[in-house]
């Protein structure tokens, strides 16, 4: 039995997890990702309203099909109802009435997860944006380099050397950037460090800052160091790809070297990772639907994604 497109077209609600390439912009995903659902629901509401069928063609020459009544002619071949034609009624779907808005927004350069919301959706989406939760990056660098935009794609600047770093620095480094954070995180909650109410707070776990615009580091650490090339992986708040990029060329300077950004992947958000993310090659409406399943059961299994009722994260 063959779906219909009117029954697919209203379950399409909800959230919808899929991978993002570097250099494109989450504008252009949007609209593909809305080209492809409403193509398919087209597809299949024209096999459905207008299936294929062969015609008998008369098998008198073009002279007697002339001479004949019309009347005679339509009465010994089969004909097709040209009234729902695709080419004369159109695209059932329309790119204009599918609602998709994002959760979370990657730059330029930044690959991984990403979040849309699809027409009920988009009031999920737009919950977990403002709930704000947590989000884990790859982030590789190269020391040696320094860049006017920060990233592999900028003008050289400035060169130095890069020899004399071992992964035990870069570890101490990172270590203190994160107790700094922490520390951070607490003062923009407008508590005192030394207070039994940080500790009471710090019990529970990492805190959500209540300026939305400051970035936080939760988590910092080199999973791979392969000089000159390295990998961090980031879990923090707040951030954006400029600050990430940013991140690294400050990492540079307080080893005494220079470092530019080589990439930027998102690895998780949330409770949405790699593995849930759709790539494009399989934004069809089948996996779309599939997803949007999963999608459905995760939140369903982290209500606080959509219901925050504490400034502790989870």
């Amino acid at each position: 039995m063959r779906p219909d497109s009117d029954l697919l077209w209203n379950a399409l609600k909800g959230i919808v997890c899929v991978y993002k390439p570097a250099e494109s912009s989450v504008r252009n995903l949007r609209k593909t990702l809305i080209w492809n659902i409403c193509k398919d629901l087209s597809d299949l509401d024209v096999k459905l309203r207008y299936p294929e069928r062969k015609l008998s063609l008369h098998d008198g020459s073009v002279k007697e099909l002339a001479t004949k009544e019309i009347s005679t002619i339509l009465t010994q071949n089969e004909i097709t109802d040209l009234s729902v034609h695709p080419n004369v009624v159109g695209p059932k779907y329309l790119q204009d009435e599918l609602a998709v808005s994002w959760s979370n927004y990657l730059g330029w350069n930044t690959s991984g997860v990403l979040i849309f919301g699809l027409k009920k959706g988009t009031m999920a989406a737009k919950f977990i944006r403002e709930n704000r939760p947590t989000r884990a990056y790859r982030i590789k660098g190269v020391f040696g380099l320094a860049t006017d935009t920060g990233f592999k794609d900028g003008k050289v600047v400035e060169r130095s050397t890069w020899k004399y770093i071992r992964q035990s620095h870069i570890d101490r480094l990172l270590s203190s950037m994160q107790a700094a954070h922490q520390k951070k995180m607490f003062e923009s909650c407008g508590v005192n460090i030394q207070s039994q109410l940080a500790y009471d707070l710090a019990v529970k776990g990492p805190i959500r800052p209540i300026n939305s615009k400051i970035p936080i580091i939760y988590g910092l650490k080199c999973v791979e160091y392969d000089a000159p090339n390295f990998v961090l992986e980031v879990q923090c708040i707040n951030e954006n790809e400029q600050y990430l990029t940013t991140l690294i060329h400050e990492i540079g300077l307080k080893l005494h070297s220079t470092a530019h950004c080589t990439a930027v992947k998102c690895i998780r958000h949330s409770c949405f990772t790699l593995d849930h993310a759709l790539l494009p090659k399989h934004w069809n409406l089948e996996n779309i639907v599939k997803n949007l399943e999963i999608s459905t059961r995760l939140l369903r299994e982290n209500e606080h994604l959509t219901n925050q009722d504490s400034i502790t994260l989870r």
